[in-house]
């Protein structure tokens, strides 16, 4: 990814808090020569050493991951910046948070440890409602699915929210921005501020 050096995010507790909170990826590998992309949640483990989440059996993509680099990409919060909110010159952009994860992939086919994975992912995105649901599936079920165990060789984040400009320009940017609705985006800019 390209990343300019003030959009470039090195702190690794902060890298991996965001991937733990925008942990809906895009798993991209090549699969018959193409590039082929799934959207899947993830979770970290090993304090951030792998990256686990499981896809379809049906799903074609699973049959070549243990033989080549993998991309999963992480998207938090983005919009339309326009130059007009700026006091100095500048050109219409867009700010957004981004991170690329590479790395190499072990499919996981026991039932026993696709169930753990099912039961983290459920604990995770269960856990902010009064009543959540307690994971009750079939072997079969389990049978259905593949469990991916990315272990990670790189991370590259990128937060691109107008660093690049003045206080004063990056001030009216986040005032816009609430104004436009972007609530997240607008606090994001004030939090990195």
């Amino acid at each position: 990814m390209y990343t300019p050096q003030h959009f470039k995010v090195t702190d690794q507790e902060k890298v991996l808090a965001f991937i733990r909170h925008n942990a809906f990826g895009q798993l991209i590998s090549l699969l018959d020569g193409k590039l082929f992309s799934s959207h899947i949640p993830f979770y970290l483990e090993n304090e951030g050493a792998f990256l686990v989440g499981h896809m379809a059996k049906k799903n074609p993509q699973w049959m070549g991951l243990e033989e080549q680099e993998l991309l999963v990409t992480f998207q938090g919060p983005h919009d339309y910046i326009s130059p007009s909110w700026y006091d100095s010159p500048g050109v219409p952009t867009w700010n957004y948070q981004a991170v690329h994860v590479y790395g190499r992939a072990e499919l996981i086919t026991t039932p026993n440890k696709l169930g753990n994975i099912v039961d983290k992912l459920t604990k995770i995105y269960e856990s902010s409602f009064e009543a959540s649901w307690a994971p009750e599936y079939k072997e079969s079920m389990l049978n259905a699915i593949v469990g991916i165990k990315i272990q990670i060789t790189e991370i590259q984040c990128k937060y691109k929210l107008s660093q690049n400009r003045s206080e004063g320009d990056r001030q009216q940017v986040i005032e816009q921005l609430k104004e436009r609705g972007s609530s997240q985006l607008s606090t994001v800019m004030k939090d990195e501020l």
